[in-house]
């Protein structure tokens, strides 16, 4: 049953936004979507796993200890509705986790013992990519209804949007700084080859072919030797002298 007003949730989402655009806090964000999750439908408990870069799932955030634990559990036991969520990319809604032992063996009779009763997977998740999982955990047997089930994915979703962005920024920031650094090189390169027709009284195309032979001859990078040419005033034999 949700526990919160329409403007509430409307206010989570205002939230997300916020915390997205300004300095971004990985692991305080996923905190921050296990709390807000937990508001949603009141479950006694929230977790949250991402997959990492070989896809298996990793403990990312939990609202509780309990739930840090049994999200530990799935990782370790590679079972469990996170995985289940994870792999189908899909949701698991309303699962009695008494009556859960012959799906999971293993993490059923756990999360009973820690004293919960139902669980909830909501896979984070952008169209076909699928990047993490949400797990609630309840301490009753009652049923999500449809309205929560929708919220608490958007949620999912939304935070996947934003850990998406966050990513595709971060590489951007990567590209950035290594087409900065060719441009760099590049303009090296340009003045080596100017320095080594002067030196040698050769061709522009000449001194680039020099340049680009001792390379190859001597194992090196194309940018390395340049900047030897045009910052180093000692002669390099075969290439600045003849």
């Amino acid at each position: 049953m949700s526990t919160v007003t329409a403007e509430r949730v409307a206010e989570m989402f205002v939230e997300f936004a916020d915390t997205l655009v300004a300095e971004f806090d990985l692991v305080e964000f996923l905190q921050m979507v296990t709390v807000r999750a937990s508001e949603v439908v009141g479950a006694a408990e929230v977790g949250l796993l991402l997959a990492d870069p070989q896809g298996e799932l990793q403990f990312m955030a939990a609202s509780d200890e309990r739930s840090e634990l049994l999200e530990l559990f799935q990782v370790q036991s590679n079972e469990g509705p996170c995985q289940d969520c994870f792999r189908q990319a899909a949701p698991v809604i309303n699962a009695d986790l008494r009556e859960a032992s012959a799906r999971w063996p293993l993490f059923a009779p756990r999360a009973v013992a820690a004293g919960f009763r139902s669980v909830h997977a909501f896979p984070m998740r952008l169209r076909d990519e699928v990047i993490g999982a949400l797990n609630l955990f309840g301490t009753e047997a009652g049923r999500m209804e449809p309205a929560d089930v929708l919220t608490v994915q958007a949620l999912a979703d939304v935070a996947t949007i934003g850990l998406l962005q966050e990513r595709a920024v971060h590489r951007g920031e990567i590209l950035t700084e290594q087409l900065q650094g060719a441009l760099s090189s590049r303009v090296i390169i340009e003045q080596a080859k100017g320095a080594i027709a002067q030196m040698r009284g050769c061709s522009v195309d000449e001194a680039f072919t020099l340049l680009r032979g001792h390379c190859r001859n001597h194992n090196l990078r194309l940018s390395t030797v340049a900047h030897a040419v045009v910052t180093d005033p000692t002669p390099i034999p075969g290439l600045t002298t003849a």
